[in-house]
């Protein structure tokens, strides 16, 4: 029991690192830091894909199904990275145009 709940909360401390140095990276002046955790598990996924094992006795129907939901299935951490990169780029964005403006008005 005292393994399970430490092996969790190493866990949680690792996703939790992730998201926070994806915040970290997204808000850089430039872009391509942000890009490069989403990048990463993109290839995981892709290599997730290109490991699986198909057997004699399956059909096109299930080789299919497996590829597509193997793929979509490990692009979830993706999404997360990318979703938190473009609400990041948003803000950031937004403030960078609000001190154009803030200039503008001083002249």
């Amino acid at each position: 029991m005292a393994i399970a709940s430490i092996s969790i909360i190493i866990l949680l401390l690792i996703l939790a690192g992730g998201i926070l140095l994806q915040i970290f990276l997204s808000k850089r002046e430039s872009r391509w830091p942000g890009l490069i955790l989403p990048f990463l598990f993109f290839g995981y996924s892709l290599l997730m894909v290109f490991s699986l094992a198909v057997y004699d006795g399956m059909s096109s129907w299930d080789i299919f199904a497996m590829l597509v939901s193997t793929f979509l299935l490990s692009n979830i951490p993706t999404l997360i990275y990318l979703g938190i990169y473009f609400a990041c780029r948003e803000k950031y964005k937004r403030k960078k145009e609000l001190g154009k403006m803030n200039i503008q008005d001083l002249e």
